[in-house]
């Protein structure tokens, strides 16, 4: 059987890093296999979901080259979920339910206050047709609950968490469609999982007891429960990331200069056993993606540990990475003198503007200026010019090591730190190189 996954984000915001996780997860278990990877829109809710985010979605799964292999959209699916419905009603799995967010509010507080689990008390199936023709008439609309059979046993074979097992009795009825008619969660997600094939579903470990409910559902749509693994949360340096994750999504991390070959490396092996590499080659992150190797710890995201593994994968690079967006006298030379010494790919402008200048003129003491004037009658043009150059000041002034070479860099780049000078001043040329010696030396 071809293995198919799914991703089904709600279009009510962003993509957070949470989601991102998720998403690549259930790409590498579709893509190890050979299979499926589908996006689901989950826009059952009208008043929140916004076409603009359903856009957002597809671009930052397509800038991950998460590119899925078929997409739903919930809203264009409602005829599907009403027959589901009329036939769990038919068969007595769902039944109408009209208490009050506030009366429903009142047992699960009297529950806890008498040491009992906050569960559903079922008193709606208690009602005769006639108290339930009542609440009608009396202008209130039922809520529809999914009758979960206490008999029927809940237990799966986690792909992270093991064996799993749930008593039903234990568990309150869900409410799977509102007194307005729309849909939760729980009952189009289990039946879009039929209709689409999926055979794997991969989620956080906060859907744990939605899947012992969706089990039953499965089974009262008279279909085989997927494959379910759920992995740990992510958690950042200092505890939760729920109030950060709006900053922490494929727009911020575009807009801030990180690959999108970083942000698969990381997330790839976050919460696993495996380290964390700075891996850009997608079949090598393949290989090794195996659930057995993912822990049952909370998952710590770290935007250091992002910007550490950006770093390397910029230095792995190759120059038709940033030829789109670097100026046409950039070459490949310069990409290889300037790359080390990156970040962000983004950052090589602003080196590129240290090559081509101007530069900002050092305040250097009268010792330091004479000895760059000296650098500047020394400079014999060459195929090894900043060899030859500090060879010969090395011997002309008697100065080594830091003492030598840092006053040069500070004058012919301004900056106290960067690229290899060896491969540096050829980009800069002999003309601004003495240009700039000189008037470091005039001061």
């Amino acid at each position: 059987m071809t293995r198919v996954t799914r991703f089904a984000p709600s279009p009510t915001g962003l993509l957070h890093v949470g989601n991102l996780r998720t998403a690549l997860h259930n790409w590498m278990l579709a893509r190890k296999a050979g299979g499926r990877f589908l996006l689901r829109i989950d826009d059952t809710d009208a008043e929140r979901s916004e076409d603009r985010f359903v856009e957002a979605i597809r671009r930052d799964l397509d800038w991950l080259d998460l590119t899925p292999d078929g997409e739903e959209r919930q809203s264009k699916r409602l005829a599907f979920y009403e027959e589901a419905f009329e036939r769990l009603k038919a068969a007595g799995r769902v039944y109408p339910a009209y208490e009050s967010a506030q009366e429903l509010d009142l047992k699960r507080k009297i529950a806890l206050g008498r040491g009992l689990p906050p569960i559903y008390d079922r008193a709606a199936l208690a009602l005769t047709d006639e108290q339930r023709a009542a609440k009608e008439a009396q202008g209130v609309a039922p809520h529809w609950r999914f009758r979960l059979d206490h008999d029927e046993p809940i237990a799966w074979d986690d792909g992270i968490r093991g064996p799993q097992k749930f008593d039903a009795a234990q568990l309150s009825d869900p409410v799977v469609r509102r007194a307005d008619g729309s849909w939760l969660y729980m009952l189009p997600s289990a039946f879009d999982d039929i209709s689409m094939g999926v055979t794997d579903v991969l989620r956080g470990e906060d859907h744990v007891s939605n899947t012992a409910v969706q089990i039953q559902m499965f089974t009262a749509l008279g279909a085989q429960p997927p494959r379910f693994a759920h992995e740990a949360l992510l958690v950042g340096r200092e505890g939760k990331l729920s109030k950060r994750l709006g900053s922490l999504g494929v727009e911020s991390f575009r807009e801030q200069g990180y690959q999108p070959e970083a942000i698969v490396a990381l997330l790839a092996r976050l919460g696993t056993a495996l380290p964390v590499e700075p891996i850009a080659d997608r079949t090598a992150l393949l290989d090794t993606f195996d659930l057995a190797t993912f822990g049952r710890a909370p998952a710590r995201f770290d935007e250091a540990d992002l910007a550490r593994v950006n770093a390397q994968i910029v230095h792995q690079l190759p120059f038709e990475a940033v030829a789109g967006f670097v100026p046409e006298d950039f070459t490949p030379a310069a990409w290889h003198a300037i790359r080390p010494n990156l970040e962000k790919a983004s950052e090589v402008i602003d080196w590129w503007q240290v090559v081509t200048g101007p530069v900002e003129p050092r305040a250097f003491d009268e010792e330091t200026r004479a000895y760059l004037a000296e650098a500047a009658q020394a400079l014999v043009w060459s195929d090894t010019p900043w060899q030859d150059l500090t060879a010969a000041l090395k011997v002309g002034t008697g100065r080594k090591g830091r003492e030598l070479f840092q006053p040069l860099r500070q004058a012919l780049t301004g900056r106290d730190h960067g690229p290899d000078m060896a491969e540096l001043l050829p980009l800069i040329g002999e003309e601004r190189a003495r240009e700039r010696l000189e008037a470091a030396a005039r001061g």
